[in-house]
């Protein structure tokens, strides 16, 4: 029988535990880097089957990582190994190691898959776009809020109008200038950033090596980037959406 490994990946230090033919034969700690674990599972567990640890925010980095250096790493939802780590006595991290290895002796673990570093750049840039276009939008909202209070109604206007016509009611207001201003600013910094963001966006659709066909159905900008970015699943859930909401007879629902 091989030998099974369980990793508990934290920030600082990971604990390891190595079992074989139903027994520990070896745990202790390491530093959170995947050449130190690889390091400590070669010298330990040169028979490992299987090492498993939960999904989290190092896990993607961890199972590349330790694929890449020749080690059977798998990872598992983080909520399924967390129902069975449950039962032990005392929760310590050496006993969570111990319980993955006991996971992956058992082999009862269901993989995840963890995301592709070539496509993580995107996510990432996706992802941090939508949410400082949601701080700027919240942001535009606490100015126009503030100026309320003293009787400065913002007209309806956004981009370049809405700053135009925040700084034209502070005219006169420097005692509010002070205080709208410095937001004021920081809102433009953050508009800034999102042209920024989206010509990043723009130049990766236009080297993608998807076609556009589908611009229709995302808007009208090339989609390139966002099916390299693993939104395949996303795709076919809002076209099975489509199908099952409109009615039958009514026409094609795909662009």
């Amino acid at each position: 029988m091989g030998q099974h490994v369980g990793p508990d990946v934290s920030l600082k230090e990971n604990a390891i535990s190595v079992r074989e033919d139903g027994s520990r034969i070896w745990r202790g700690k390491c530093a959170s880097d995947p050449g130190s674990v690889a390091e400590i599972i070669r010298r330990h567990a040169p028979r490992a089957e299987r090492a498993v640890f939960g999904s989290g925010p190092l896990a993607t980095w961890f199972c590349h990582a330790l694929t890449a250096k020749g080690i059977p790493a798998i990872c598992i939802e983080a909520r399924h190994a967390q129902r069975i780590l449950n039962e032990t006595l005392n929760k310590t991290d050496a006993n969570d190691a111990d319980g993955l290895a006991r996971i992956a002796e058992a082999g009862f673990c269901k993989e995840v898959r963890a995301k592709a570093f070539g496509s993580m750049p995107t996510r990432t840039l996706i992802a941090l776009r939508s949410q400082i276009v949601g701080m700027s939008i919240q942001l535009g909202n606490q100015i126009r809020g503030v100026m309320k209070t003293f009787g400065l109604i913002v007209p309806k206007g956004k981009g370049r109008i809405f700053e135009a016509n925040v700084r034209a009611l502070l005219d006169g207001r420097d005692d509010l200038a002070r205080i709208i201003l410095p937001l004021l600013g920081a809102w433009s910094d953050m508009r800034s950033h999102v042209a920024g963001f989206d010509r990043q966006l723009r130049a990766a659709a236009r080297q993608d090596r998807y076609p556009s066909s589908a611009s229709g159905f995302w808007g009208p900008q090339p989609v390139g980037f966002r099916q390299r970015a693993g939104c395949e699943q996303e795709l076919a859930r809002r076209w099975q959406a489509l199908r099952v909401s409109r009615p039958r007879g009514a026409g094609r629902a795909w662009p």
